[in-house]
């Protein structure tokens, strides 16, 4: 008899497909899982692409179809902030060391720390007027080495191959033009003493706008300054090494604070681009300024100006006519004397009648907002001028010069700029203002 558990199982059709349809659901259920594994880990690559790569090389700016990139945008805003930290631990020094009192300054700091959209603002228009003075710069073949960032980087940390700087004194030539005969017979000797480049007009008991000079001159945004180390008591370093050890310490610092030192350095190269085309720009500006030297009798009304012009017609001493007509008490004490001013000083009417009279003429009555103005003209010549003013004339020109070609420029600012501002670093600075 055959043994029945020997018998060998049937295997149907029917079993056979139910097989092959779970291997194939295995199949589809591990190639889901692979896919997914595989999404998920593109996704994480690419979120971390994105966030560290693509993003930042995504332009926050073009000038003139040159990009400015928002992780380029986002150091200096860091260093900028780094700055910031180490002017008001400057500011603290002064305070707690010499008795200074520098809370206002300190509290302009940490306002400035606390407002990102400002500083992220100031941050993009001084990248944006860097593009357009490199861009000038190349056009004229002017290009900063190398060599002269590393010799800003070390006179920034105080040290100076060649040794020290002693600063010296460069006296500026200044001379008054000499009166001349015509001049002598208009203005007595003694008045002598009134005459002279003057920024102001005499004082007066009555200020009066009309005759008293405005500046001219308005401070720029200040220009990206690197400040790179915090005040202390500790010596300068005069050595290579001192140098090298300082800077290499400042360089793990402002990498703590997502600073590179690409950024660092490129920073250097845009301040030293700035005062060559500057100097280029501007050296047609001469140390001397054409001025007048004018004296007025100031009156308010119609009578006024017929009691003056009858007088003057009768051959009085104009000078004695401003001490007792002119309104403008200051100038008036003095015969009316304003000294030599220059252009932009006086309100456009009087200045207009002022730089076209001949030497020695009383003009036709110039009325301004401030009454009635007879003019007399003593002197006309070109002054030279301090070396802090041709300074300011120059800057002047030059910031003129780059507002005028941001104007002809395409300047394209990203819509979302604001949503890239960088947050502060973890840790950000030791002394951090509350």
């Amino acid at each position: 008899m055959a043994n029945q558990g020997s018998n060998p199982k049937i295997v149907t059709k029917k079993h056979i497909a139910r097989l092959e349809r779970e291997r194939r659901q295995v199949r589809l259920i591990r190639g889901i899982a692979i896919a997914g594994i595989v999404v998920v880990a593109i996704l994480l690559i690419y979120g971390y692409l994105n966030l560290n790569y693509l993003q930042l090389r995504q332009p926050v700016a073009e000038v003139n179809g040159e990009a400015i990139t928002t992780g380029h945008w986002q150091e200096r805003i860091q260093l900028q902030r780094v700055n910031l930290l180490n002017q008001y631990n400057t500011y603290v020094f002064y305070q707690q060391n010499f008795g200074l009192d520098t809370s206002q300054q300190q509290q302009e700091i940490t306002s400035a720390l606390q407002l990102p959209e400002i500083l992220g603002q100031q941050v993009l228009d001084q990248l944006v007027d860097e593009a357009m003075i490199r861009q000038e710069a190349k056009a004229r073949g002017i290009s900063v080495s190398a060599e002269e960032v590393e010799g800003a980087i070390q006179t920034a940390y105080g040290f100076f191959p060649n040794g020290t700087q002693t600063p010296s004194i460069t006296p500026t030539e200044f001379s008054l033009p000499t009166l001349s005969s015509q001049q002598l017979t208009l203005v007595p000797p003694t008045a002598s003493s009134t005459v002279g480049p003057a920024s102001t007009s005499v004082p007066s008991s009555t200020p009066d706008p009309s005759i008293t000079p405005t500046a001219t001159f308005t401070a720029a945004p200040p220009t990206p300054t690197f400040v790179p180390e915090a005040a202390t008591a500790t010596s300068t370093p005069y050595t290579l090494d001192g140098f090298k050890t300082q800077y290499e310490e400042a360089l793990v610092n402002f990498k703590t604070n997502g600073i590179s030192e690409a950024t660092v350095r490129s920073l250097f190269e845009a301040n030293l681009l700035r005062e060559k085309l500057q100097k280029e720009i501007t050296a047609e500006i001469t140390g001397t300024e054409e001025k007048v030297w004018a004296r007025h009798i100031l009156v308010a009304d119609t009578t006024g100006l017929g009691i003056v012009r009858s007088l003057l017609l009768s051959g009085m001493d104009f000078a004695e006519i401003a001490k007792k007509y002119s309104i403008d008490t200051g100038s008036g004490a003095v015969g009316g004397d304003l000294g030599w001013f220059g252009r932009g000083a006086m309100v456009p009417e009087f200045e207009e009648a002022a730089f076209s009279q001949e030497i020695g003429e009383i003009g036709e009555p110039v009325q301004s907002e401030f009454g009635f103005h007879f003019i007399q003209v003593l002197g006309h010549d070109n002054i030279p001028i301090s070396a802090t003013q041709l300074q300011q004339n120059r800057e002047t020109a030059f910031r003129e010069w780059l507002a005028k070609a941001k104007e002809e420029a395409t300047i394209t600012i990203s819509e979302t700029w604001k949503e890239s501002i960088p947050a502060l670093p973890e840790n950000f600075g030791q002394q951090q203002p509350n």
